[in-house]
């Protein structure tokens, strides 16, 4: 048993974590954002307790930024033109033949609404990862477009940090935070996403991020793990 622990413990300082926060920009922030999530201004001070808390505890952190074209193809306002059925927060097929849903239009690049909020706490070592700059695909995902075909900065990143474990924090819960976790995952890396310190658009897109994107092929194990604030203090022991 003492020599079961003496490995458990020392898996444990060999681990490399990085703390990923994703998309904490104006544009994502009630009261003024463009595409704001409910409860998304109580995040700020949820992501500084962690850092504050925890910060020996990461190798690496991680910024993302939604970096858009003013042309980008998820804007509402560049489709209903050339689709009058376009609707916002709905799927509407591109010219390319995808689906993607229009959104309002949000973090356009220079804006002031894709700035990351002013009091969350930065540190000269943190890394920003820009995403979602190509006009005709979006970026769900810090690590690659949805189409799965451009990829990041992140994972050269973690890559070169020699991360093996990603924590997810930021918004929103069902699609960025998501599917950076599930990228993740897949990836290679042991993917946890923090509950408490997200924020969902809708119930539904959660519900289904939940039931498939964060379970194996087989529908019962986690691919990613959802864990809580209060479950940091075990794990990062």
């Amino acid at each position: 048993m003492a020599a079961e622990k003496k490995e458990e413990d020392k898996a444990a300082a060999d681990c490399k974590r990085a703390l990923l926060i994703i998309d904490m920009q104006y544009d994502f922030i009630p009261p003024d954002g463009s595409l704001q999530v409910a409860n998304g201004e109580t995040l700020v001070e949820k992501i500084n307790d962690i850092r504050k808390k925890y910060e020996d505890k990461f190798s690496i952190v991680c910024l993302s930024m939604d970096w858009h074209p003013p042309n980008h193809c998820s804007f509402h306002s560049n489709n209903i033109e050339r689709d009058p059925t376009a609707e916002l927060f709905k799927p509407c097929k591109l010219e390319n033949g995808s689906s993607q849903v229009m959104w309002p239009n949000h973090c356009i690049q220079g804006s002031n609404g894709a700035k990351i909020h002013k009091d969350l706490v930065r540190k000269q070592t943190d890394k920003i990862v820009l995403k979602g700059m190509d006009p005709s695909v979006d970026s769900y995902s810090a690590f690659m477009d949805n189409d799965k075909k451009t990829k990041t900065a992140l994972n050269g990143l973690l890559k070169e940090a020699e991360i093996t474990e990603i924590f997810c924090v930021g918004l929103a819960y069902d699609y960025c935070v998501g599917n950076t976790a599930i990228d993740g995952a897949n990836l290679g890396y042991k993917a946890y996403i923090i509950d408490d310190c997200s924020a969902h658009v809708a119930e539904e897109s959660k519900k289904e991020i939940c039931e498939k994107g964060f379970k194996h092929d087989d529908g019962e194990t986690d691919k990613v793990n959802r864990i809580s604030i209060a479950d940091l203090e075990k794990l990062l022991k």
